[in-house]
């Protein structure tokens, strides 16, 4: 779901609130003990909840032009989205800049422009409507968009080559599934392991071609690749890439380098270098401008697509690394050169984003090199990023301008922009990037206030996100929902909130606290803190979130017996686990959990991430696998528990969902199993994805009443 196909995914999560049905899911439940139903009333209160949260406009993507003096972002629409152009610093004078003939709507967007600022590539379904993705470059002169590509496959991350000539793209021939493991798995038949492999390649076009044609696929096709950047001499390419399967083999893949006409050699091998960087992750390869050095985030990721480390540098022929930020307080995530000797990194410092310059000390000589950071260049509370990588920002050749769009949980997206070495402006609403757009001028949060917490346990520091019920009466007792976290290598920022599976905002119009931890395992605080719960799933990181729970009863007028616990993904992981140590919580949601590590080793697509938490496979250390599963702990859960899970899920499987509620179940425990049809690790289908929102929020009403309907039922 990132990428290109964050384009039709992510608008149809943000309008499910219009096309909701009841659907037919696979529904089991064992409710021992019910609470008193919800009314009527409070049915409909929720429901108008879900429907008001989706104020604002949504922005795809944003990117400045390369000579600073034009900007282009996509909007969404009812068939897809639109890109649109205008003056940087005139954005109501905009154009459309398409590939449809009047009256056709296409889904358009990931967007690259020309080095030369006078024209941009870009992907488009118009060719043959929602079912293919072709290439299309417009020259930005008033004439159509001309189709450079006939594609039968899934394509994504357009860049041109430095000189302007060709383009490169990832693509997935034969194949309109992405190549990764949040989308739907295809159905286990077959030969398991081959029948269903996809590759995806880097594949290379003329800009100038005048007639669509296939593309020439450069990288082989032993080589499922992630991600790539141009050298500066547009002769070769540097990229991540792993021998097939792809959606497991990321983190263990390798470096390479490889000429247009030649083949591709590997400089960096995580799995063997020594020092720090073995047996970790690495993501962001950027050649350095005079094409001898290769700049890369490095580090413990337990996602593929969701970057943090530090920033590492090799030579591009190879050799042993260099860390520039070893004993950071930060996470960096994102990253480009500025002349061969400075950096600009975008990094998670806390629960925002903030953007820092890296200069490099120690000439030529790699095992020498040092960096120093100086001022934050920006400083943002939230959320950022241009909609291509997590948190990459748009720049200018020159990297005298940093664009992108930025949300908090108090102000709607926007874009901004940030000028290195300028201060920032007094009427700034944050230090260092200047508010360049007013799409969502008046648009008001419906929920209440969010503050940064901070808390300490264990010796480690912790922050996380606190966001208050909405008109919130300290004279009131009000209750608490925890929500953990996917990852565990992530973080919370500060974001606009529009819903979302489990959605914290919706929580907090309904009259909940609703604290979003950030314990050890998560970035934002540097590569020690991310790797503090490696072999201590379940245990390091709980006692932070309680510590959290704590903290928040100390501060604010809570009800203790009305706490409840969610999460997705590694956070439905934390959900089952915690129910089973502690009874604090009095009611659970688990999104796509995993009960037991030692089954789940064998029934997930992608078993190559546990090897770096776990310390090894669950044959050779089945132990350390055993002391993390919650279905060894099932006989101490007492706390009522909703379990929701997509039946295709490749991610975190069914069967795991399956296994906690049928114990909880025999065990008396209230519980009820959610399964949704050819879903994924994340839901894409707009009805489900209100059915989520809606259950949870029913679940929570029944089990922890908000404070109104807590006196109504006293």
């Amino acid at each position: 779901m990132r990428f290109a196909s964050f384009r039709k995914a992510h608008f149809s999560a943000l309008l499910a609130f219009l096309l909701w049905s009841a659907g037919s899911f696979c529904n089991s439940s064992a409710r021992a003990q019910d609470p008193r139903p919800l009314s009527t009333a409070q049915q409909e209160h929720i429901e108008n909840v879900l429907q008001g949260l989706h104020g604002g406009m949504f922005i795809g993507e944003v990117e400045v032009s390369p000579d600073g003096q034009r900007l282009i972002w996509t909007e969404g629409t009812s068939g897809g989205s639109q890109i649109l152009l205008a003056p940087l610093h005139n954005l109501t004078k905009t154009q459309v800049v398409t590939a449809a003939q009047p009256g056709q709507s296409c889904d358009e967007g990931s967007v690259a422009w020309a080095p030369d600022s006078n024209a941009v590539a870009f992907l488009s379904d118009c060719a043959s409507t929602g079912t293919q993705d072709d290439l299309y470059i417009s020259r930005l002169n008033g004439q159509p968009a001309r189709r450079l590509t006939e594609l039968h496959g899934y394509v994504q991350m357009p860049a041109f080559s430095p000189d302007g000539k060709q383009i490169a793209f990832l693509y997935v021939p034969g194949s309109m599934r992405p190549a990764g493991a949040l989308a739907a798995q295809a159905p286990a038949t077959g030969v398991i392991g081959e029948t269903h492999s996809q590759v995806q390649r880097i594949a290379v076009v003329q800009a100038d071609a005048s007639q669509p044609a296939a593309p020439a696929l450069i990288s082989p096709a032993n080589l499922h690749v992630y991600e790539f950047d141009w050298a500066p001499d547009s002769k070769s390419l540097a990229y991540i890439a792993a021998n097939p399967p792809g959606e497991n083999n990321w983190w263990v893949a390798r470096l390479y380098t490889q000429a247009l006409a030649s083949s591709p050699r590997v400089i960096l091998d995580p799995q063997t270098v020594a020092g720090a960087l073995h047996d970790l992750q690495i993501a962001v390869p950027r050649w350095s401008p005079d094409g001898k050095r290769i700049a890369f985030i490095g580090g413990l990721m337990s996602d593929q697509g969701v970057t943090g480390g530090d920033v590492w540098i090799v030579s591009a022929k190879g050799g042993q690394p260099r860390d520039l930020t070893p004993r950071l307080a930060s996470t960096p995530s994102w990253l480009t050169w500025a002349g061969n000797n400075r950096l600009f990194v975008d990094e998670i410092a806390g629960g925002g984003c903030r953007l820092v310059q890296l200069t490099l000390h120690g000439g030529t000589r790699l095992g020498k090199l040092t960096a120093s950071a100086g001022a934050p260049i920006f400083d943002f509370p939230g959320t950022v990023g241009n909609g291509g990588l997590e948190r990459a920002l748009s720049t200018t050749s020159d990297r005298s301008l940093f664009v992108f769009k930025g949300s908090t949980f108090s102000s709607p997206m926007e874009l901004y922009s940030s000028t290195p070495g300028n201060p920032a402006a007094p009427g700034d609403a944050f230090p260092g990037a200047a508010q360049i757009s007013h799409f969502n001028n008046g648009v008001m949060p419906q929920w209440g206030k969010s503050v940064s917490l901070e808390w300490t346990d264990e010796g480690f520091h912790v922050q996380g996100w606190l966001m208050l019920p909405m008109n919130y009466d300290s004279q009131k007792k009000y209750p608490l929902i925890v929500e953990v976290h996917g990852g565990p290598a992530a973080a919370v920022l500060g974001y606009w909130s529009a819903g979302g599976l489990l959605s914290a905002s919706s929580f907090s119009a309904l009259g909940y606290f609703v604290l979003q931890p950030n314990p050890r395992g998560s970035f934002g605080q540097g590569e020690a803190f991310t790797q503090a719960n490696r072999n201590d799933f379940g245990y390091g990181d709980l006692r932070d979130i309680l510590a959290g729970v704590s903290a928040v009863q100390a501060r604010y007028s809570i009800d203790p017996n009305r706490v409840g616990i969610t999460g997705w993904s590694y956070g439905g992981f934390m959900t089952m686990f915690a129910i089973t140590q502690t009874r604090r919580f009095k009611a659970a949601v688990a999104g796509a959990g995993i009960s037991d590590w030692l089954s789940y080793y064998g029934e997930n697509s992608i078993d190559q991430w546990m090897i770096p938490y776990f310390g090894a496979s669950v044959y050779d250390h089945p132990a350390a696998y055993a002391k993390s599963s919650a279905i060894n702990f099932i006989r101490q859960a007492h706390t009522p528990t909703l379990l929701v899970v997509g039946d295709r899920d490749g991610e975190c499987p069914a069967p795991q969902s399956f296994e906690f509620w049928h114990a909880l179940r025999d065990l008396g425990v209230p519980t009820e199993l959610v399964v949704y049809p050819n879903e994924g690790h994340g839901l894409a289908d707009p009805d489900h994805i209100h059915d989520v929102q809606r259950r949870t929020m029913d679940w929570f009403a029944q089990y922890l009443p908000p404070a109104q309907q807590a006196a109504a039922s006293n």
